[in-house]
């Protein structure tokens, strides 16, 4: 059997992907939980925590540029140890928040550079034309891993009483073998611009649409979780339930939104995300003020699971980067200016969301999330419409 032709670049970047899916699924629907029955973290606390833990994102263009002579699947087996290391260390060595806030920027160093190079990696390896498909073939398989991971802490935490820290543990090894499904890709290469750090007035809308994309993200990430923990006191199976839910949704959500990327523009597609996440916004937020707690409750849980999946729309930022790119070399650079552009943003919104919850409620988080997604959709619209003439055909590809 000849294993070169099995384990080709795209199946070792395809199992990496599938690690890193099991490594979310165990680690995300476990923090907030871990933060509020371990550390018993207020809203203000939890608000203000997100600057250090985004402050890498921030750093990332500039920790990109650090790294950038090595090929960009090794800076990507890099990023996966370092989650690697940060998730044992807060498995077994964060007695206290200040260990947990030096774990955490080493898991978020890790986790933001991965997340960077993944669409870059995946868009290199695409046929031409249909990179929203591969994104979101990927993307599904992401979500199997995820559905895995989180299978496993329903499963521990209704009938095995599991911890933290062996939830941590797993997640640990599993970001491990993604790292070691990295190092066996052949690397490659790429041509570097003459700036690693690339600011393009061409790409100016793409920045604005992840500083956009950024803000109310960030809003979602700290808060929506901490709306169930504190208010409808929603323990660590529910998170593991609904995050079932939502990936197992996104097992067919991911790869049709690829190809209705392909096929319809990243304008619609976004323009249609906007419009979703305002009536997720304000339903969110006004939904304890309009219905009893019972139904109330439900519509947040559907909320939050459709928000999950509208997660999965920042492919189309990708996208539309790749499709108005002047060369392949600008678009991991590119990719990691708008990370840094996004957590700019993100290090400061929940310190702000945490101050608004505290003083006037909840559900002004909401509302301002929800005046951030008519912003998105405002952009949106001056994205130009989907024109296959316009790709660009002296970008290189990858065999």
């Amino acid at each position: 059997m000849n294993h070169e032709k099995i384990l080709t670049p795209l199946f070792l970047f395809a199992a990496a992907s599938l690690f890193i899916g099991i490594y979310s699924g165990l680690y995300e629907p476990s923090f907030n939980n871990y933060l509020a029955q371990v550390h018993q973290l207020d809203a203000v606390a939890r608000g203000a925590l997100e600057f250090p833990r985004e402050l890498p994102g921030f750093l990332i263009v500039f920790i990109f540029a650090l790294l950038a002579f090595l090929p960009d699947t090794r800076i990507a087996m890099f990023a996966a140890f370092l989650v690697c290391i940060s998730l044992l260390g807060q498995a077994y060595l964060a007695p206290e928040m200040n260990w947990v806030i030096v774990w955490m920027l080493i898991w978020s160093t890790g986790a933001h550079l991965y997340m960077t190079l993944k669409n870059s990696i995946c868009l290199r390896l695409a046929d031409r034309g249909h990179e929203g498909r591969l994104l979101g073939a990927i993307g599904a398989l992401e979500s199997v891993g995820i559905l895995l991971g989180m299978g496993v802490v329903y499963w521990g935490a209704t009938h095995l009483n599991i911890s933290f820290s062996v939830i941590f543990l797993i997640a640990g090894i599993c970001a491990l073998l993604a790292s070691f499904s990295m190092l066996l890709i052949k690397p490659i290469p790429l041509k570097r611009p003459e700036k690693y750090l690339l600011i393009k007035r061409k790409y100016s809308l793409f920045y604005l649409l992840n500083i956009l994309f950024g803000a109310r993200k960030q809003i979602f990430l700290t808060f929506a979780p901490w709306v169930l923990i504190k208010m409808f006191s929603c323990d660590i199976e529910t998170f593991a339930f609904l995050g079932i839910i939502g990936t197992v949704i996104s097992l067919v959500f991911r790869p049709l939104l690829g190809r209705a990327i392909d096929s319809w523009g990243e304008k619609i597609v976004i323009s249609i995300e906007s419009v979703l996440l305002i009536i997720i916004c304000v339903l969110y937020g006004m939904s304890p003020l309009w219905f009893p707690a019972r139904i109330a409750l439900i519509i947040i849980m559907v909320c939050y699971v459709a928000d999950q999946l509208l997660f999965s729309v920042n492919i189309a930022r990708a996208t539309y980067l790749n499709r108005i790119a002047d060369s392949q070399s600008d678009i991991a650079p590119s990719l990691s200016m708008g990370v840094t552009l996004d957590h700019g943003v993100s290090m400061l919104v929940p310190v702000a969301g945490g101050f608004l919850w505290a003083y006037t409620g909840p559900q002004w988080v909401f509302l301002a999330a929800a005046f951030i997604a008519i912003l998105n959709l405002i952009s949106a619209l001056f994205i130009p419409d989907l024109d296959r003439s316009l790709y660009n055909t002296d970008i290189e590809t990858v065999e």
